[in-house]
């Protein structure tokens, strides 16, 4: 029988790897038998995720401090990374972060932060693996981690730095994905809806959020952890060879009213 997702032997690199989304994503691609890479700021985090990964699935994972803003540090972890497998397979950029505040009243900084972590910091990460990886292999998977909101606005939370980085990082995908197709690169993008995650819980759970749900998600309800496995796993696989630019929602239909 033939394993169509099949990853075993293949390094993926994940951004944001300490908790919630980008965890569950290692583990999906560990469970295909990928080598792992989590990438992410704090140290104990991360080698506490990889030791857990390496337990769980039998595969090698390995923890890789970064701050994605910081250009000469990610050059210096694709490096190590280069070091130690020889190779990258998979990027899975999911590193991000999140400012709440109504548009009349975003401080420049909290703007530039946003687009500092959310766009420029993908692309960093992107560029970094397809220059030292990825081209010379002519063979590689980009998946970028945006958002619903980089595909709609919202009136229920003021997000307005945050809806422009993810919109970016939709368009950085299909521009990276039109150049780097001839090199052997697929890039795409899946947009999550709301997902519990430790950062989001208290706020999913408020009964304001609760009615919006009901109202705003055809499926009524929010994604559950494992939901964004599968197309993590698609995207990342020799399955998807002939899938590139795609901008996926996985977000229970939010955006498709």
């Amino acid at each position: 029988m033939k394993n169509y997702f099949d990853l075993k032997g293949q390094v993926a690199v994940v951004t944001g790897c300490s908790t919630g989304l980008g965890v569950q994503m290692a583990k999906a691609l560990a469970s295909q038998g990928a080598n792992i890479v989590a990438l992410a700021r704090r140290q104990n985090l991360i080698d506490e995720v990889a030791a857990e990964i390496t337990k769980e699935y039998g595969v090698e994972a390995i923890g890789v401090a970064c701050d994605i803003t910081d250009t000469d540090r990610v050059n210096a972890a694709i490096d190590t990374i280069l070091e130690k497998f020889g190779r990258i397979d998979i990027l899975i950029n999911n590193a991000g972060t999140g400012g709440v505040t109504p548009a009349e009243d975003v401080p420049d900084d909290m703007f530039t932060n946003e687009m500092n972590i959310d766009l420029f910091g993908t692309f960093k990460m992107a560029r970094a693996v397809a220059k030292k990886a990825m081209i010379p292999a002519k063979y590689g998977r980009i998946i970028n981690i945006a958002s619903m909101y980089g595909m709609v606005g919202n009136k229920v939370l003021g997000s307005a730095p945050y809806h422009a980085a993810k919109g970016g990082v939709v368009n950085l995908t299909r521009a990276l994905a039109s150049e780097w197709g001839a090199k052997g690169i697929n890039v795409n993008c899946i947009c999550p809806g709301y997902f519990y995650t430790p950062l989001t819980k208290e706020t999913l759970d408020s009964d304001f959020f609760q009615a919006n749900a009901k109202t705003m998600i055809p499926l009524e309800r929010y994604g559950n952890e494992g939901e964004l496995d599968s197309a993590a796993i698609f995207l990342s696989s020799p399955a998807s060879s002939y899938v590139t630019g795609v901008i996926l929602p996985v977000d229970g239909g939010y955006t498709c009213m």
